[in-house]
């Protein structure tokens, strides 16, 4: 399998990123092995997590599960910080940034992470504070590479002339949510930046939380899994062509629904490589399919302007 380099960094990866929010949430510890051990089986090797997710939980079932497998050195692993942890620990800050990023490598049960990212924008820290104390981090060893996420085009745009101008390191990738139904966040001036700076673009809720799967196609359907209440926003016209377009493309390729949104998304300018989550071995390996599955320009044609 093909690997994509992330931005201008020394970070190489398969086209898949190993969603690491479930960790703790609807897969505990036993079950995250498996099913861990079934993705990087399929020749995948980066996980993405946050130290928010289950506060700390989904971080500790991953430094965990290396640990046993003693396989720290063949994957690739990805957090973030910045969302609240509790009170008075959240933020930019270059004092709270060399906190979190202990806390995290101890859970992690590792020395160094491979991205460490900004989870989102922080309007009380200027940009320059925070990369300032992401250099010295990368400088320390603790870091290889940087990231943000939720990050507009301009606030990019900042933070790249701040890196350029003071020698700093540089956000090497960015994580948006973009999939074949949401895309406005991205398409335009986000994805547009990226390319033209060579930032890798590693998306979340490429499944749009499991509706791009077809699980999710009236409210009955609601109750299939802790994330139906989601579902309800993409009933609509727009959500049913969208249906639709999968379900003709999956027909034409034998493949799942799930599959062929996600070989959209593979398939779209500036994507190094979506992010999605699985429960079970069978959705590792679909995941898996996915990503390897090749469409037509007529298929992705289709794809996208059902979208629209």
């Amino acid at each position: 399998m093909t690997q994509r380099r992330l931005g201008r960094s020394e970070l190489y990866l398969e086209p898949l990123v190993f969603g690491g929010n479930v960790l703790g949430w609807t897969l505990e510890e036993a079950e995250a092995f498996r099913v861990l051990d079934a993705y990087v089986s399929h020749g995948f090797t980066a996980i993405d997590t946050a130290d928010v997710y289950g506060k700390g939980k989904s971080e500790t079932i991953l430094g965990n599960w290396m640990k046993a497998r003693g396989n720290r050195g063949k994957v690739l692993v990805f957090t973030k910080l910045g969302s609240e942890m509790a009170p008075g620990k959240k933020g930019l800050g270059a004092g709270y940034m060399v906190r979190a990023v202990e806390d995290s490598l101890r859970r992690l049960q590792t020395d160094v992470i491979d991205l460490y990212q900004s989870h989102r924008p922080d309007a009380e820290t200027p940009q320059e504070e925070t990369l300032a104390a992401y250099d010295r981090l990368v400088k320390a060893g603790k870091v290889r590479a940087i990231g943000a996420s939720n990050f507009s085009a301009g606030q990019h745009a900042e933070a790249a002339a701040i890196s350029k101008a003071r020698g700093f390191a540089r956000y090497e990738s960015d994580q948006p949510e973009y999939n074949l139904y949401a895309r406005e966040r991205f398409e335009g001036p986000l994805q547009d930046f990226c390319v033209a700076n060579e930032i890798g673009v590693i998306p979340y809720f490429s499944l749009a939380a499991g509706f791009l799967t077809g699980k999710y196609r009236s409210a009955a359907d609601f109750g299939k899994s802790p994330r139906g209440a989601r579902m309800e926003r993409y009933l609509n016209d727009k959500g049913f062509r969208i249906l639709a377009a999968l379900d003709r493309v999956a027909a034409e390729t034998a493949a799942t629904p799930g599959e062929v949104a996600l070989a959209w998304l593979v398939a779209q300018p500036g994507v190094t490589a979506p992010i999605a989550s699985a429960t079970s071995v069978a959705q590792v390996e679909s995941l898996g399919r996915g990503v390897r599955l090749q469409l037509s320009a007529a298929q992705l044609e289709a794809l996208t302007y059902a979208g629209k």
